[in-house]
């Protein structure tokens, strides 16, 4: 036991804060398990940003979610500052006696000071400025190098507070819910498709450095289809994830249900729990696909396996052997947006840890 651990009797309530992108969000679900394993007593809230919120809601161990709206800054200062102010009265309205701040967004540590928890825990910056240490009781080292996932790098945060997580507090928890496992059951009977007869590829990232080339994946769901599986294509609602979906689907030989920018976060959720096998970038609804126990094959090319892989699921990884510079963490070679290490992958590396997994797992 660390020597400074918090005393779980002295925490009624704790507010983890997570203020980055759904996947980051989603892969910080275990800290909340493992908080109310060891304070079954105490109320665990969270904080995170309004459009990740669907990564958290719902989820067993939390009694509030919080939400940060992105738009707050466009609505000009006054209004802006009122929407803070409200925030601010509704988390001190809380009391809590524990912060849990697990990036090193400058929120959490003013959020820490003015909420006035008996215990904070953060992770070490770097340049360490002197306002950042007196704002937590307790900080983390985060590890140098892509050598620990960043599940593992959350939980460090509790660790470090003398609450390790178990085995079982490891797990994503992410839950559709009815109403989206309702309707993708019904967008799958309209297409003659049953639960765990079909392939779920979303082959599109924010970041377009990501992603596998359109002639490739469209190669790939030729030869899932020529095996007899139906392919599911999926894609966020942006233009440039749209527009890069139906150009697969137009080269694509095979017929595919195109379902892109149709679906809510929650129902890619239940769409991917429906599947026999997701196959994606790097990106969250490979996370999601994890977190619903899909047998999930991820292509990783700048991104680390190591440290955003997918986690604790049946899966097999995509990534160069022929690119010693990966995982470089750059935007493309040379700040370009193309990632060669990525675009160079064969489809039959691809498809052969397709048929792996379609092989191996359940029915």
């Amino acid at each position: 036991m660390v020597a400074d651990a918090v005393p779980p009797e002295s925490v009624r309530r704790a507010l983890v804060i997570k203020l980055r992108h759904h996947g980051d969000v989603l892969l910080s679900s275990p800290v909340l398990t493992a908080l109310k394993h060891h304070l079954p007593h105490a109320d665990i809230d969270a904080l995170v940003y309004a459009d990740t919120a669907p990564m958290l809601e719902q989820h067993p161990a939390m009694s509030q979610l919080h939400t940060i709206d992105r738009s707050w800054k466009k609505r000009g200062p006054r209004t802006h500052a009122a929407l803070e102010w409200q925030l601010l009265s509704r988390l001190r309205a809380r009391r809590y006696d524990l912060v849990v701040h697990l990036t090193d967004h400058p929120r959490g540590a003013w959020l820490s000071r003015l909420l006035g928890a008996r215990f904070a825990v953060a992770p070490r910056r770097t340049d360490q400025p002197w306002w950042w240490r007196r704002c937590f009781t307790h900080l983390y080292p985060l590890p140098r190098g892509p050598g620990r996932h960043t599940v593992e790098c959350d939980l460090d945060a509790l660790r470090r507070i003398g609450m390790p997580p178990t085995d079982d507090d490891r797990r994503l928890v992410l839950v559709p819910g009815a109403q989206a496992r309702e309707r993708v059951a019904g967008l799958l009977s309209d297409h003659g498709l049953s639960p765990g007869g079909f392939v779920h590829l979303h082959p599109a990232s924010r970041w377009l450095f990501k992603c596998w080339p359109t002639a490739r994946n469209a190669a790939l769901i030729d030869a899932l289809h020529a095996d007899g599986w139906p392919i599911v294509l999926t894609a966020a609602p942006a233009q440039a994830e749209m527009r890069m979906a139906q150009e697969i689907a137009e080269a694509a030989r095979a017929p595919v249900i195109q379902l892109a920018g149709q679906l809510s976060l929650k129902d890619m959720a239940a769409l991917s729990e429906a599947a026999r096998l997701f196959v994606g970038v790097d990106s969250a609804p490979m996370h999601i696909a994890a977190a619903v126990g899909t047998p999930t094959v991820g292509l990783f090319g700048p991104s680390s396996e190591v440290t955003w892989g997918p986690w604790r699921v049946a899966s097999r990884v995509v990534a160069s052997t022929a690119h010693p510079c990966r995982p470089c963490g750059l935007d493309g070679c040379g700040g370009s947006k193309v990632s060669e290490c990525l675009t160079t992958l064969p489809v039959e590396r691809v498809l052969e840890a397709s048929r792996e997994l379609l092989a191996t797992t359940r029915q």
